[in-house]
């Protein structure tokens, strides 16, 4: 396994909760793609950083997206791993798994996580961790953590950055796994046809190829360190 926590000796990371998540509250209201993305500015404000690199993942991806078009005075260099733009290109519908039972959702996440799963066996390049992954999804949420985890979904539902991405101007580095469900390459090919000068690079792995294709953190390290 590459170590992931290579970045952070590199650079001074800022890692959070969410709204609804961990140990930050869900707020008054159902949160909304742009209140995630304010939420990081906030963050990032309040640290005293003017301008950093932002890194999103699948869902904080989506985040990303969004901090670059709201807050581009903020963002130094953007990368963006195994995400999708929204609009006619979303991601798979997480949110219609929850009405599964526990077991079936587990079923049901393993193929779109590496489109190479076959039911009883590994993902390659995960093999030893596969069934920590298909725990997850069986274990069981307080109705705080679930809630939050609703909403969340429920925005990632409406999450559309296309109008807003041809604006970017950050330098940006689009990572995708081959072999991922959730957030298929051709998502990635549309983000970086919309962002002028945006790179991609496609890794051996699905959705969490950081984990399965060394050369990934290499990669994002050598583009933010460039």
């Amino acid at each position: 396994m590459p170590d992931q926590s290579a970045l952070n000796r590199d650079f001074e990371g800022l890692h959070y909760d969410q709204r609804g998540l961990g140990q930050t509250s869900h707020g008054d209201r159902p949160p909304t793609m742009t209140d995630f993305a304010d939420d990081a500015a906030a963050l990032c404000a309040a640290l005293g950083w003017d301008r950093c690199h932002v890194m999103g993942t699948s869902f904080g991806g989506m985040v990303a997206q969004h901090v670059a078009i709201r807050h581009p005075q903020l963002v130094d260099k953007l990368v963006l791993n195994c995400t999708s733009p929204g609009g006619d290109s979303p991601s798979y519908p997480l949110h219609e798994l929850q009405t599964l039972s526990p077991e079936k959702r587990a079923d049901s996440w393993m193929p779109i996580m590496d489109t190479r799963y076959e039911a009883g066996g590994e993902i390659p390049g995960l093999e030893g961790f596969t069934e920590m992954f298909r725990e997850r999804q069986l274990a069981a949420r307080s109705p705080e953590a679930d809630a939050g985890f609703t909403a969340q979904l429920e925005a990632r539902r409406h999450h559309d950055a296309t109008a807003g991405l041809p604006a970017v101007d950050a330098p940006t580095l689009v990572c995708a796994g081959r072999y991922d469900g959730i957030a298929p390459l051709e998502n990635s090919e549309k983000i970086v046809a919309a962002i002028p000068g945006a790179q991609l690079d496609v890794f051996e792995g699905g959705h969490i190829f950081m984990m399965q294709d060394r050369r990934a953190m290499t990669t994002i390290r050598d583009f933010l360190c460039s």
